[in-house]
């Protein structure tokens, strides 16, 4: 039983929430409330939280002089390491509540229940203040609601006001589907929001020793190795190691010694608890099964993970040129990708992380950017990444779009010649006046808002909403496409996705021919997952 949260207990809440929200990433995905399965709330919060762990285990534990406390500064790597890390709305909105914390305690002498009470009201105003247009039932329910809990609990016990504050936001997730009626209609609670229960849950048992019940765990994603660049250390050494180790002081002296003479880049960072610690591994080597075999034989390693390094060094982004201009796109399939690189524009791939498209911008050199999201969920981390970018002194502007049909609209009209701004505006207006629509089959019974669906039904949705359900693709597609044109249009825009059948945009072409003979239709491989057709109407 803790009556403080120190360094140390911060950074097993770390290891432990991460290790929890990986359990349970399969049933947080499964909390999608839409019936198409392509559900990543559970993977975003894990590559989130994922991001937030590797921050702390690259810190060598010396204290910057910088005023922060022990606590206050691993708080703050952890809040560091989300932000650039975020993915998805909810990884987004986690960073800010991770910075709400480091903010109210990075210069506290001690954490206890009431530091605790006023980091969780602090995250709540910087998880709101995140979100363009806050919407409860969210995530953002959940964390006010553990806020509130936390205050009126009243004390300065901290194991008193961690349950206080978990059982608040497990008594708000349940309420959220009474806030939500999509989530009513599915039958499902909020899946950041669960996410969110899941951390505090961990939090909970790093203070009080206490294990919260769980319902039966998911199994987590299995991952395929990554590939990435050197950071630090010798190129002789062509992989890096990482793994959680249980292991005595001695045991870890032992090893660290061991592994020194295996490669380079070593670092081992104990939590700091009594005897048995546990303790961070990382280092760089080319004889992989003899660094985790060193670590069984000094105790007892899990989370081991292993990457293996890029053939060269990333190149350094090119000098920023003051009068030049790029787009950034966020796209998912590969027709899609090489339509947007025949624009001029930087791709990068679906649901990515605030450093990805952080990265992005900079490697365009160019002092003006704009970002094209291309997905609701995707727009927060956008948002955030172009804050960033502004410290770099590269101004960014974000134009909301929700669909690669409303991209092309919006690059369509780019202009060098204008203002920046101007053009930026122009491109606004282009997405704006591009109806989307998609078609995809559904992955689940569910109650739409065009009444119930079963699996396997053909869905067509216009902007983000279910119009038609229906049984044959190619009747649902033209039925959609003759319901937009009713209200107007002169071109129509077909992508086409990996699953659709040979034939559909002809066919769906040949129905717009006949029945609307003023209107043009273009029509490309786009290759995205999930959707068959995306659609629009300009």
């Amino acid at each position: 039983m803790l009556d403080t949260l120190d360094a140390a207990a911060v950074r097993r809440w770390c290891a432990s929430g991460l290790a929890t929200l990986q359990r349970h990433q399969g049933e947080i995905d499964d909390l999608n409330v839409f019936p198409v399965p392509d559900g990543d709330t559970g993977i975003n919060l894990v590559l989130t939280l994922t991001s937030a762990q590797q921050a702390l285990a690259m810190d060598l534990g010396t204290l910057p002089d910088d005023g922060h406390t022990p606590h206050g500064h691993v708080l703050r790597l952890m809040a560091q390491g989300a932000l650039l890390g975020a993915r998805g709305n909810s990884g987004v909105i986690l960073s800010q509540i991770l910075r709400g914390f480091a903010d109210t305690l990075a210069t506290a002498p001690a954490v206890r229940g009431r530091q605790l009470a006023a980091a969780l009201a602090a995250a709540t105003t910087a998880a709101y203040a995140a979100v363009a247009h806050p919407v409860e039932g969210t995530l953002l329910s959940v964390v006010a609601a553990a806020a509130r809990a936390a205050g009126q609990a009243d004390s300065d016990e901290l194991p008193t006001v961690a349950r206080a504050a978990a059982g608040g936001a497990a008594r708000a997730l349940a309420r959220t589907p009474e806030q939500l009626p999509a989530l009513a209609r599915a039958g499902v609670v909020d899946a950041g929001g669960r996410g969110l229960c899941l951390l505090l849950d961990a939090l909970v048992e790093v203070v009080t020793g206490e294990s919260p019940q769980q319902p039966m765990l998911a199994s987590p994603a299995v991952r395929p190795p990554a590939t990435t660049v050197r950071e630090a250390g010798s190129p002789a050494y062509a992989y890096e190691v990482q793994y959680l180790l249980d292991a005595t002081d001695d045991a870890a002296a032992r090893l660290r010694a061991e592994l020194d003479a295996l490669g380079d880049s070593l670092v081992i960072v104990g939590d700091g608890g009594p005897g048995v610690e546990t303790w961070n591994v990382h280092v760089h080597v080319n004889d992989v099964g003899a660094a985790i075999e060193a670590g069984i034989v000094a105790g007892r390693p899990h989370r081991i993970t292993v990457t293996r390094f890029a053939d060269q060094v990333a190149p350094a982004p090119p000098a920023l040129l003051p009068d030049g201009r790029a787009a950034v796109v966020v796209a998912t399939g590969a027709g899609i990708a090489e339509l947007f690189a025949a624009e001029g524009a930087i791709v990068v791939p679906a649901n990515p992380s605030t450093g990805e498209l952080l990265d992005a911008i900079r490697a365009t050199g160019a002092a003006r950017v704009v970002v094209l999201p291309n997905d609701p969920n995707t727009q927060s981390v956008a948002s955030t990444a172009a804050q960033e970018a502004h410290g770099l002194g590269v101004k960014v502007s974000v134009v909301p779009t929700r669909s690669p049909v409303q991209a092309l609209a919006a690059l369509a009209v780019r202009d060098p010649s204008r203002r920046f701004e101007d053009d930026v505006i122009a491109m606004a207006e282009a997405a704006g006046a591009c109806r989307y629509a998609e078609v995809c089959h559904a992955g689940r019974e569910a109650l739409t808002v065009a009444g119930p669906c079963r699996a396997g039904d053909v869905l067509a949705l216009v902007e983000g909403e279910v119009h038609l359900i229906g049984a044959d693709l190619l009747d649902t597609c033209t039925a959609m496409v003759d319901r937009m044109l009713g209200g107007g249009g002169e071109l129509v825009t077909l992508l086409c996705g990996a699953d659709a059948p040979d034939g559909l945009a002809d066919r769906v072409r040949e129905h717009v021919a006949r029945s609307w003979p003023f209107v043009e239709v273009q029509a490309y491989e786009g290759g995205q997952p999930h959707y068959p057709l995306l659609v629009g109407i300009e």
